[in-house]
């Protein structure tokens, strides 16, 4: 392994160009490239005899292989994870694209789950991939809450942000209570969470109520219990995770082979738990985080990739990440910028 690492570092600029340019072909048509076809793709000429040699040398080191139905060249993955890590040239997002993404991230009287569905449906449409997301717990400070009646013994908790972000909830109450105790509860509850995020202010509503120091009727004190718990186990069980875009794989396929590596996909992401974890991995670092092929267990068996971005809250803490998935031949150098952005900009709108 230490003799393949130091001949890659060692490549020279002849080497690292044939190799640019099989990759480059690999993504655009997940066809293999011989000698004779590169031969007229590279800046300076070479014969199809010296591309030959060069590409039996990218072989030995394991950055390429020949299929057997070919004879042309493919890269294998550890060849994708060198490439991607220090031969990419990543590109940069055209205005329209962040304009794109920016109108749907705006959260003005939205949840925020439904801004991460817009924000992820876009980032699968722009990427063709499966795009996915998990939510953050609600970390910031609360400017409104309100209960609003439903069906009987039913009422929606209604909860507004610092930043206008709208989370809504269902909750049981107490058949035939009046609407004057759910105004009562809303509005207790908004003057304690008015400026403090909620982990502020469950404490002290709990104290308060445990001492009888609330001066709430028994009615009104099992709205506001009720409202609490709900939200309290909403975040215990940690974000929530959304994905969108599944048949995007669907679109591209071309052989049998290539069904089955989706199916075993498809199987994969009704694990969520697998997912994640490897989501709570992006968490660890920031930046965009790339996983090809077997390089995680999820995709060992689907030969697909991941690209995956932590976003941060205003206190610069990880609270969330975002990402697409999609086979290993990806278009790494358009679709890295757009899931950095899209990261960037959901941590905005966080706050």
């Amino acid at each position: 392994m230490q003799r393949r690492d130091t001949a890659i570092a060692e490549l020279n600029e002849r080497s690292r160009e044939i190799f640019r340019q099989i990759v480059d072909a690999y993504v655009a048509t997940g066809e293999p490239v011989g000698s004779r076809a590169l031969s007229k793709k590279l800046a300076r000429p070479l014969s199809p005899a010296t591309i030959r040699n060069v590409m039996a040398d990218l072989e030995d080191l394991g950055l390429l292989y020949a299929p057997h139905t070919s004879a042309g060249r493919l890269p294998t993955e550890t060849g994708l994870r060198l490439f991607v890590s220090g031969l990419l040239e990543v590109g940069r997002l055209a205005p329209e694209e962040r304009q794109n993404i920016d109108a749907r991230c705006a959260a003005q009287g939205k949840s925020v789950e439904k801004t991460l569905d817009e924000a992820i449906t876009l980032l699968s449409g722009l990427s063709r991939c499966i795009s996915l997301v998990v939510a953050p717990k609600t970390e910031s400070g609360f400017k409104h809450l309100e209960f609003v009646p439903l069906a009987a013994g039913r009422a929606l908790v209604v909860m507004i942000n610092e930043h206008g972000l709208v989370e809504n909830r269902i909750i049981d109450v107490p058949l035939g209570l009046p609407v004057s105790a759910l105004v009562e509860a809303g509005n207790y509850l908004s003057t304690k969470l008015a400026g403090s995020t909620f982990d502020e202010a469950l404490t002290e509503i709990r104290s308060e109520l445990a001492d009888h120091r609330s001066q709430l009727d028994q009615l009104t004190q099992k709205v506001v219990e009720a409202g609490l718990a709900v939200w309290a186990g909403e975040r215990d069980k940690g974000g929530s995770l959304i994905v969108r875009g599944q048949a995007r794989l669907l679109e591209d396929v071309t052989a049998l082979a290539d069904l089955e590596r989706i199916r075993a996909l498809f199987e994969a992401l009704e694990t969520k738990e697998q997912l994640v974890r490897l989501l709570d991995r992006a968490n660890q670092a920031p930046g965009v985080q790339i996983f090809i092929g077997a390089q995680n267990e999820l995709f060992n068996l689907a030969g697909c990739s991941m690209i995956v971005a932590p976003y941060q809250n205003s206190r610069e803490q990880i609270v969330g990440a975002i990402g697409v998935i999609g086979p290993t031949r990806l278009n790494y150098a358009r679709i890295i910028p757009l899931v950095d952005y899209t990261a960037k900009v959901i941590g905005r709108m966080i706050g």
